[in-house]
């Protein structure tokens, strides 16, 4: 039964249901709340802010990219390059994929955004944190001597991302409207800028 599961995940599944239909500017706390069965002051024990629970909602009911990148930089070395890179590519195209829709609301409403993107800040959040969680990534494998030492990895860390957020919405007006498939997407793009950056003078190997 939906009431019985707690009030925290209760409101998360709200949240990202609402955020999804109705977009992040409209999802408001009150009507979170009451998708969630709870009020809105039970809401606030939980989460400090709607910029919180959007956190949340993308840290807990997303692909998860962050946990990913956090992982592959603390222990750089481990499994192949390329490997790593088609992984991180195929989990930040399914994280654009479901918070494009959530956040996209945000942009036609310009004070809106700004307050949003200030509590963002405040919360040490933000869309640059992939960027910055690839560039680390690829930084410390830069250490370990897998990528080149003159990689510029902040670029290429927005190479990758940026390619995988594009995905989102530039097949819309194409003939047939769908995206790239993931699964053939990640590899294409993660191969390609593997073959700029690895060491290795042929990446894929004799």
């Amino acid at each position: 039964m939906e009431s019985s599961k707690p009030a925290r995940v209760r409101i998360l599944d709200a949240a990202h249901e609402l955020m999804l239909t109705v977009g992040l500017a409209r999802a408001t706390t009150k009507e979170i709340a009451k998708a969630a069965g709870c009020s809105e002051a039970a809401l606030y024990k939980y989460f400090a802010s709607k910029e919180e629970l959007f956190i949340r909602v993308l840290a807990e009911r997303l692909p998860q990219l962050t946990p990913l990148l956090q992982s592959l930089a603390a222990e750089p070395g481990q499994h192949s390059l390329e490997d790593n890179l088609i992984e991180i590519a195929r989990q930040a195209a399914l994280f654009y994929e479901q918070s494009f829709p959530i956040a996209a609301s945000l942009y036609a409403e310009t004070q809106l955004k700004r307050r949003h993107d200030e509590a963002l800040r405040q919360l040490g959040s933000g869309p640059h944190k992939p960027i910055e969680g690839l560039d680390a990534y690829l930084r410390a494998e830069q250490a370990a001597g897998r990528v080149r030492r003159d990689v510029d990895t902040f670029a290429a860390a927005s190479l990758l991302l940026g390619a995988c957020a594009q995905r989102v919405f530039a097949y819309e007006a194409t003939q047939t409207g769908v995206r790239p498939p993931v699964d053939e997407f990640a590899p294409r793009i993660a191969r390609t800028l593997l073959g700029g950056i690895s060491v290795a003078e042929d990446p894929s190997g004799p």
